[in-house]
């Protein structure tokens, strides 16, 4: 892996939180899930998304930049207005 391409990814989702964002993540097995919420907060190896969900809990997500850098996770972050900001793929 190249860590100056984790330490962009990283630095591309920190300075993001408090966004929307969708996440697009391979189950594996042609298992694709899709959901929205906001970035939480970053760690040094994971950050936490709060998902939209129309229940009464509240559900956290949390991935690693690796499984951004590996395609395993896709991170798309809107802007206020909705549109697409920043894709974080490499």
């Amino acid at each position: 892996m190249n860590n100056l391409e984790l330490l962009r990814i990283k630095k591309d989702i920190e300075s993001n939180v408090g966004q929307r964002v969708r996440l697009k993540s391979n189950r594996g097995r042609r298992k694709i899930i899709e959901r929205e919420g906001i970035l939480e907060k970053t760690y040094p190896n994971i950050f936490v998304v709060r998902i939209d969900e129309n229940t009464d809990s509240e559900r956290r997500v949390s991935y690693s930049y690796t499984d951004v850098l590996t395609e395993t996770v896709e991170v798309t972050v809107f802007d206020k207005n909705g549109d697409i900001k920043i894709e974080c793929v490499s």
